[in-house]
Formats: structure tokens, sequence, C-alpha cells
């Protein structure tokens, strides 16, 4: 689940790690009286989007007085905002943060990941900040420095010290990125973050070190056990057909093909796609109905998928352990009926009571078109399309 900024910050700054102070808006006059109870000469105008690269894109502006941040915050507020991770379609700016401006010194890199190869927390450092680091990994990956966490021990002062000196950290200040990091990997650990993401780390000119810009990325399957993170989740930056899903406890992420995927489980739901792909279709969504899916389930399935306007066509693809394959047949009968299905469905079952299942397809009197195999599925449903 991403979080706002804004947010991030505040979860930062319970845990001792600096932030400059903010306030967040939500209307142009609002913006103003933040700018006003900071009370510094410099305040800086943030849209505040679940996506990176809002500076290029003009969401973040420096205003020297309240008339600037009076216009800044009305030529922000509303925006859509089109960035890399936004996608085309970007995204519309509902609030702003008015933080207090810095006496930027130096920009530094800091985050913390999850190294999968080795199953182990890693914090990044680098001392070019404020650029993509993805960009500096490619360019100049000589500066960016790790250090791996061992789980039993956590973050241990001597790796901060050695992050700090090694991405040329003053040295009176230190101390100071040593308490920084170590406050931050306690928030990565004890948050159930999958990212935690200083772009960029300033050092100030009193040689204070801070994080300028932050982002926290929190585990979804551990919102369970962080209750207060979950109620910071913003749905006007989430597409309404997944939020629909998670009713459900479907997962679904929104693509830009036309063929709509339901399938359970998601190795199955990525094998879907690239033979989807393959035979020349495009897929419109990832939807994996889970190992336990219903009728009901199979049912709102359908109907998020077809809330799409560009699905022209939809594959099912079940593979049937726990899941039985006459329960999802009842469903997708079910569905087709509900919904008035009136473009071309294609299904393919294998596994537990697969004749069943296809026997109550055939019985359905409904313009179902059976597959026997996932690449047959593909075919048939890229075919019907064409």
């Amino acid at each position: 689940m991403n979080i706002h900024e804004y947010q991030s910050k505040e979860i930062l700054r319970n845990y001792g790690v600096k932030v400059p102070n903010g306030i967040v808006a939500f209307s142009v006059d609002e913006a103003v009286e933040a700018a006003e109870k900071l009370g510094t000469s410099v305040s800086v105008v943030k849209a505040q989007i679940h996506a990176g690269g809002r500076g290029k894109a003009g969401g973040v502006k420096v205003a020297k007085n309240l008339d600037e941040v009076r216009t800044y915050a009305d030529e922000i507020l509303g925006k859509v905002l089109v960035t890399p991770q936004t996608g085309p379609e970007g995204k519309e700016v509902k609030r702003l943060y008015i933080e207090q401006g810095c006496d930027i010194k130096k920009e530094y890199y800091l985050g913390l990941v999850l190294d999968r190869a080795s199953s182990r927390v890693v914090m990044m450092a680098s001392e070019e900040g404020g650029m993509d680091i993805e960009e500096v990994a490619a360019t100049n990956p000589e500066k960016i420095f790790k250090e791996a966490i061992d789980p039993v021990v956590g973050l241990m002062p001597y790796q901060a010290r050695r992050l700090a000196f090694n991405i040329n950290i003053p040295e009176e200040s230190i101390s100071q990125a040593v308490k920084f990091m170590m406050g931050l990997y306690n928030v990565y650990v004890e948050k159930d973050c999958s990212i935690a993401e200083i772009n960029p780390l300033v050092v100030t000119g009193d040689g204070d070190v801070m994080a300028l810009d932050a982002k926290l990325n929190i585990e979804d399957n551990a919102l369970f056990r962080q209750k207060d993170v979950g109620e910071l989740r913003d749905l006007d930056e989430e597409d309404e057909k997944e939020i629909e899903a998670s009713k459900y406890d479907l997962s679904y992420i929104a693509l830009d093909g036309n063929i709509g995927c339901m399938v359970n489980g998601a190795g199955l739901a990525m094998a879907t796609m690239d033979i989807i792909k393959h035979y020349g279709g495009d897929p419109a969504n990832f939807l994996d109905v889970g190992g336990g899916a219903t009728a009901e389930k199979v049912t709102e399935a359908f109907k998020i998928i077809l809330s799409d306007p560009n699905v022209k066509g939809i594959f099912v693809n079940i593979f049937g352990g726990i899941m039985k394959c006459d329960v999802i047949a009842e469903g997708v009968v079910q569905a087709t009926k509900e919904v008035g299905l009136e473009i071309p469905l294609v299904v393919r079952l294998e596994g537990t009571n697969v004749d069943l299942g296809k026997k109550i397809l055939d019985e359905s009197g409904l313009n179902i078109t059976s597959a026997d195999s996932m690449a047959d599925g593909a075919q048939k449903i890229v075919s019907l399309l064409k």
C-alpha cells in the first residue's frame, strides 16, 4: 500500500527521524494558512500523489512569499501530473503539502529494500541524491553503496557509519546521519515496509541531516497488524476496479489491452498473460480469484473485468486443485447470465472435477468456447477478437 509523502514524514518524525515541518492542505486558502503558520521566509508547495517525479512534472514549487504560495497552490491543485510512474493518463492533484524551506548544502540518496537473492534487507546510499536511483545504477553504479543487514541483530551502527563515510557525509554530521539511518531502519521493520526511500536526504547549512522527500510502501499482507497505517489509505489514488476487487479478496491490476483474464494463482496469471502476448493478443488485466473462489467471487470478477470498456473478450484459465472446476463453471454460468455477456468468452478448466465443470458449461446453452489447454485457449480468444 502506498501512502503520501506527508504521511510518510509523520511516521518518520515519530521515530526520531528529522524531517522539515509541514502542513497538509486541501484548498488554496488552506495552503496559504499553512504557510502563515509555518512562518518561514521560504515555503515549498508540493503536490501529493502516489508517484515519483513530481518535481520534473511541475508539482513542486518554491515560494518566497504568501502571494507565490497562493499562485502555486492554485496552479498545482486540480492539475493532472504526468510522471514516469503515473503513465500517460497522469494523476489529479487533490491535496498539497506546504513545507518550510530548507538551506540545502548537499543532497544524497538513502533507501531500504528487500534483496530477494540474499533474503536480507539492504540499505543503499549514494551521494548522487535528487536523481532517479535507476539512472545512477545504470551510469555510475560505483556510486551506490550497500549494506546487507542481519535480521537477528538489525542494522549495526558501524554499518551506518560506513555508509555515511562512503557517500561523503561531512564529518561533523556523521553522528546525525547514523541516527537517521538507524531510525529509518526501525521504521522499515516495525511498519512492515516493502520500500523506504529518502530522495533526497540532505545536509543543511547548519549541518542537520533531514529527509527532504520520503516514500514508504507498506506490505499489503501486513496491514492486519498495521491498523494505524491502513487508515492512511487514499482511495482517490487507486483504480476503482482494484478497490472493488479488494472487497472480495480478488487480486486485480488493470492493464491496457483488450482481453480480460480470470485465473487462479499469480503464477498462472503471469503465464496466461505471456501466452496471450505470444499469440498476438493484449491482456486487459491481471485478475487472480485465489484458491478458494466461490460462485459469488467469480461473478464479481466478471463484473470488474467488464467494467473496463476496453475489454472485448474474456479468457478464463483455471487449474483446479483446492478449487473445484465445477464451482468455477457454476460461477461462470451464473456471471454470464447475470451480466448479460455479449463478448467472446473462452474457458479452459483443468483439475479437480474437470469433467463435471465442462459438462456444466456445455449444457448451459450459453455462447461459451471451451479450450483443451492454455495455449489452445489463448489462440482461440485472440482469433475470436480478430
